[in-house]
C-alpha cells in the first residue's frame, strides 16, 4: 500500500494505458508505474477494459489525448493491435502480434512485443538453458508466439506446438519452420520426451479449469513454466512442483517482461 500511495500523479502526468479483455485480474499498473517514476517518469498506468468490437474505436480516442504515450497490450488484443500501429520492430513484424505500442511523434504507434525475450530470460534466470533442449508449448496465441520464437532463437533442438486451434497453429509451425533453426512441428497435450514443457494459455486461470496438458506424464527431470499471474501458483504450476520439477511462474515472466517494457516506454 506504501509503494502505490508514493506515485505522482497532476496534470502533467504523462499516460500509458494497459488494455484487455477482462483485466480485472492484471496487477501490473501499479509496478509498472512505480517502475518508470523510478527512472525518472512522470507517468502511470491506467487499466482499461475494452472488448474486441471496440478496440480500434478505443485507440482511436485514446491516440486524441495528447498526454497518452504508450499502450500496454494483453489477452485478447496482441494480434489485432499488430495492425492499429504504423511501425514495429523486427520481431514484432515477424509474429504480427504486439505487447506493447509506443508513440511515434507524428501521433501513430510503434509496437514490439516482449513475451517471448522476458520469458526465455526468466527461465534461464530459473536456471533453465533452452539451448539444445527440447520443448513442447501449449498455445499457439499471442504470447505463446512470442515465447515459441523466442525459444527457436534461443537453440532448442525441437520445438512441437500444441493448439486447439488448428489453423493457428498451422500458421505458427509453418512461420518459425521456416527459419530453419530447428525442427518446429505440431504437438499434442502429452509432454513426454521433452525437457522444457511450457502453458501459454489462459487454461487455469479460472477456478475448476482442467489442466492444458496431461499432467500424469510429467517427470521431475522437466522444467514446467506457465504464463498465468493470477493465480500466482496456477494448478499446472502446483502438481509440477509436487513431482519435483523446476518451474516458472508467470510472475516470474513478468518481471522480466516489464524491465523490458520500461525500457521501451521510456524516452531515450
Amino acid at each position: 500500500m506504501t509503494d502505490k500511495l508514493s506515485l505522482s500523479l497532476d496534470g502533467a502526468t504523462r499516460v500509458h494505458y494497459i488494455v484487455g479483455d477482462p483485466i480485472a485480474q492484471v496487477k501490473s499498473p501499479a509496478g509498472v508505474s512505480l517502475a518508470l517514476q523510478a527512472r525518472g517518469q512522470h507517468a502511470l498506468v491506467v487499466p482499461a477494459h475494452v472488448p474486441p468490437v471496440e478496440l480500434a474505436a478505443w485507440v482511436r480516442g485514446v491516440s486524441l489525448a495528447r498526454n497518452v504515450d504508450g499502450i500496454i497490450v494483453t489477452v485478447p488484443h496482441k494480434f489485432a493491435c499488430f495492425d492499429l500501429c504504423s511501425a514495429h520492430s523486427e520481431r514484432a513484424a515477424f509474429l504480427r502480434t504486439v505487447n506493447v505500442m509506443r508513440r511515434l511523434p507524428d501521433g501513430s504507434w510503434y509496437g514490439d512485443m516482449f513475451d517471448g525475450l522476458g520469458f526465455v530470460s526468466a527461465m534461464q534466470v530459473q536456471g533453465c538453458q533452452p539451448a539444445g533442449k527440447k520443448a513442447l508449448l501449449v498455445g499457439a496465441g499471442g504470447a505463446g508466439s512470442a515465447i515459441a520464437h523466442a525459444l527457436v532463437l534461443a537453440g532448442v533442438s525441437e520445438l512441437a506446438i500444441h493448439d486447439e486451434d488448428r489453423d493457428r497453429r498451422h500458421t505458427l509451425v509453418s512461420r518459425l519452420a521456416s527459419l530453419g533453426r530447428c525442427p518446429v512441428h505440431d504437438g499434442s497435450a502429452d509432454p513426454s520426451g521433452f525437457d522444457i514443457v511450457l502453458n501459454a494459455t489462459p487454461v487455469g486461470m479460472k477456478d475448476g479449469d482442467p489442466y492444458p496438458l496431461e499432467t500424469g506424464r510429467l517427470n521431475s527431470q522437466m522444467f514446467v513454466g506457465c504464463v498465468i499471474t493470477q493465480p500466482a501458483i496456477t494448478p499446472l504450476i502446483a502438481r509440477a512442483r509436487s513431482l519435483g520439477c523446476a518451474t516458472l511462474t508467470g510472475a516470474d515472466m513478468f518481471a522480466r517482461v516489464k524491465d523490458l517494457m520500461v525500457d521501451f516506454l521510456s524516452p531515450l
